[in-house]
């Protein structure tokens, strides 16, 4: 027994070039037809193993990223020791860190 091949639902040839038109690009159909599905019978991955595969030596608290969660670094702690000299008296710095360069936005006018 054959399957009937079944034609895909859309508009007439006309009409989807007058809807592509009007889009100004393919129209993409959001149903999902037979021939455009994948396969069911896809070969099962090949994941390389990971740094717990093993079951020997392998404790949770070693790998929970919960526990490499550490409290706030106090920010004005360390701009007073980066401007404290040894013998003058200690005082927040005036300059805030930044992570990096800064890129002026208005330079151009």
């Amino acid at each position: 027994m054959s399957k009937a091949k079944v034609a895909l639902r859309d508009i007439s040839p006309i009409m989807q070039a007058l809807r592509n038109f009007l889009l100004g690009r393919k129209h993409t159909n959001a149903l999902r037809f037979e021939p455009f599905l994948a396969d069911r019978t896809q070969p099962p991955p090949a994941i390389p193993d990971g740094v717990a595969h093993k079951h020997s030596q392998n404790y949770y608290y070693t790998r929970d990223a919960r526990r490499d969660v550490v409290p706030p670094i106090d920010v004005t702690k360390v701009l007073i020791e980066a401007s404290s000299d040894k013998g003058a008296p200690k005082k927040a710095a005036t300059v805030a860190p930044t992570p990096g360069q800064l890129y002026q936005w208005d330079k151009h006018y």
